[in-house]
């Protein structure tokens, strides 16, 4: 498990290219027969990726987190971008077609991936944050995730967001995760920009074509940088920085957001004019 720790505003102000990769960028998420995972120590959110081939993958706790099971004082949110696949949770296995989700409560003591066909593997991207409580696992298809239309041709930006778990459609401690699709032809994401001073997040940005990136952008909204982003590759959003995205082409991308509130509008925006 990488360890990743928190940055200021002071400290990343002052990082080059290589330094804010370094810190915020998540790369290899999926490889096969491995699960990579990432501990953050905003929010202590981890986030990663079981890419199961030949094998099943069960989730450990490692020694990162002290404790017996990764779900002892832990909830998981899971969601498939790869082929189909299942998901064993204490013995009850749930089925997981491309774009399922899935939410995993606290005390859940074993974990195990598995693809049905090697040469069209899963991946299971996942978040997982601490919990207070249990809340029961819940499968969540991407038709009863909540849809909510954005944007539109003209601003670049038309999109739909996909609100897996959510209060309201999905009980859980602090995680809130979703799935953004842009259309063709559409290329920027949360653009006006915004922070969200009691929560944190991380982007996974995927299905990217061949030969294009995303543009991440991050930081403080007077002194703001980028990130160069392929396909299957994530970054650490600190509570206090924006996090909008303009690609080369259209893409997709994964939010999972932890902290103190789970509304999903409690943000402070930035005019677009105020942006430095």
């Amino acid at each position: 498990m990488d360890v990743r720790y928190a940055v200021s505003k002071k400290e990343y102000s002052r990082m080059n290219t290589e330094e804010l990769r370094e810190n915020f960028l998540i790369q290899n998420i999926f490889e096969a027969d491995k699960i990579n995972l990432t501990y953050s120590h905003i929010d202590r959110i981890i986030a990663g990726g079981a890419c199961p081939v030949k094998k099943a993958l069960p989730l450990l706790a490692g020694e990162e987190l002290g404790a017996d099971y990764f779900c002892e004082r832990r909830e998981l949110g899971v969601i498939n971008i790869g082929g189909a696949g299942t998901v064993t949770v204490d013995g009850t296995v749930y089925k997981m077609d491309h774009f399922d989700g899935l939410y995993i409560g606290r005390g859940t003591k074993e974990i195990v991936f598995k693809s049905n066909d090697d040469k069209a593997p899963a991946h299971f991207y996942l978040n997982s944050t601490p919990a207070h409580k249990e809340y029961p696992t819940k499968h969540i298809p991407l038709v009863n995730a909540v849809h909510r239309a954005c944007g539109d041709f003209k601003d670049c930006n038309k999109r739909t967001i996909n609100q897996f778990i959510v209060p309201g459609n999905c009980d859980s401690c602090q995680l809130t995760m979703g799935l953004t699709q842009l259309e063709e032809g559409s290329n920027w994401n949360t653009m006006p920009v915004h922070t969200h001073e009691r929560r944190m997040e991380v982007y996974i940005y995927f299905d990217i074509p061949q030969d294009n990136v995303v543009f991440h952008m991050m930081g403080n909204p007077t002194e703001t940088r980028h990130i160069v982003v392929q396909n299957e590759e994530a970054v650490i959003s600190p509570s206090w920085s924006i996090h909008s995205g303009v690609g080369t082409k259209n893409y997709t991308f994964i939010w999972g957001m932890c902290g103190e509130n789970q509304v999903f509008d409690d943000m402070q925006g930035v005019k677009t004019t105020d942006i430095r």
